[in-house]
């Protein structure tokens, strides 16, 4: 029989919260085995940026990876070629039938004898995140759909994981959604709001898991950001109707600031694209300083454990808990960031289905 032990509950998260900081600390210890010296800025941007291959860890001076597809088209002889990421070696710095990575060049593949890039449509680790996120939200909400095709409308609303579910997307439908659109229109963007929403908050969860099958930061990709501002973009501007595009370029103001200087036109028009960009900078920013955040802190243990033991015990103690600190405060801004996302996006939405006023 297994003796149990009783210890207060802090002491008993103290081994898996370690170990989610010596895991969050894969990549500086990686920079510590081949160099003196830690190179705080190749660890931090070096674990949030896009990468042909998924590191797992390093195990005895070997790093264990999961290799990726590499797919790029020649500049040479205009073919295709499809090949293992492995085929550049465990430091990246091998080349295969004329590509390499070029580390001077965010890490991307570079063909040799030409400056600009090949078209490459890897499946980078990213990607591969971001599979494995639509793969967690169709079991997800299938499982919630199951449950419902066996019960009837007379039967007790769900429990548990499902009555969790239920209660978070009435809660994101009726009192975010419906509120800000109206309604008379919400019914034909519910389903894109909910789905960013969900989405977004799966992938900055997954983001703070610092072991595969998370730990990419897809949200701290500008990329993927600037898609979905992209996509909200075109519900605003062409599904808007008739009173949005008048009060852009004929407003209800003066004559004197329309015509014949179109000076609030001009602003409004340029409103149009500033609202995207704030959706867009806003979820990439603060999802990328709290991986940065918590990546320096990390980098500090190992740094002050350079200069003596005394000093690398105290400050590692304190880094700890900010890095405790952080990884709680990230919990929460995960679902703060899918939540404004969603919202603005919601307010954008309605204010392009504003109702014609009367004179």
């Amino acid at each position: 029989m297994r003796k149990r032990i009783h210890t207060p509950g802090l002491l008993r998260l103290l081994p898996a919260l370690l170990a989610v900081a010596l895991l969050f600390a894969a990549t500086p210890l990686r920079a510590a085995e081949e160099k003196a010296e830690i190179d705080v800025k190749e660890a931090v941007l070096g674990h949030m940026s896009d990468a042909y291959d998924w590191h797992i860890t390093t195990w005895n001076g070997h790093h264990v990876s999961i290799p990726l597809p590499v797919i790029v088209r020649s500049q040479r002889d205009g073919r295709w070629h499809v090949f293992s990421s492995a085929r550049f070696g465990h430091d990246g710095k091998e080349t295969y039938e004329g590509f390499y990575i070029d580390e001077e060049r965010q890490g991307k593949v570079y063909e040799r004898g030409y400056d600009a890039r090949p078209w490459d449509i890897s499946i980078t680790k990213d990607v591969v995140q971001i599979w494995i996120n639509i793969v967690i939200l169709l079991v997800v909400f299938l499982t919630c759909a199951r449950w419902y095709r066996k019960r009837n409308v007379q039967d007790a609303a769900p429990g548990g994981f499902v009555g969790m579910m239920e209660v978070l997307v009435v809660a994101i439908n009726d009192d975010l959604i419906k509120a800000s659109i109206g309604e008379k229109h919400y019914r034909r963007y519910a389903p894109y709001l909910l789905t960013v929403f969900f989405f977004l908050l799966v992938t900055n969860l997954m983001g703070l898991i610092p072991i595969f099958p998370g730990g990419a930061n897809v949200t701290g990709n500008i990329t993927i950001t600037f898609l979905f501002a992209t996509i909200t973009f075109l519900f605003i501007n062409l599904l808007g109707n008739r009173e949005y595009w008048k009060e852009i370029f004929w407003p209800d103001v003066p004559t004197w600031m329309k015509c014949p200087v179109p000076l609030m036109p001009v602003i409004e028009l340029f409103g149009i694209f500033t609202k995207p960009f704030a959706l867009m900078v806003r979820l990439f920013a603060n999802m990328l300083a709290g991986h940065a955040i918590i990546l320096s802190l990390t980098c500090v243990i190992f740094i002050t454990w350079q200069v003596n033991a005394l000093v690398g015990t105290s400050l590692s103690a304190v880094s700890f808990l900010m890095i405790l600190f952080m990884d709680l405060l990230e919990l929460l801004v995960a679902f703060i960031q899918a939540y404004v996302f969603t919202m603005l996006s919601a307010v954008f939405i309605g204010m392009s289905l504003p109702e014609h006023h009367k004179a």
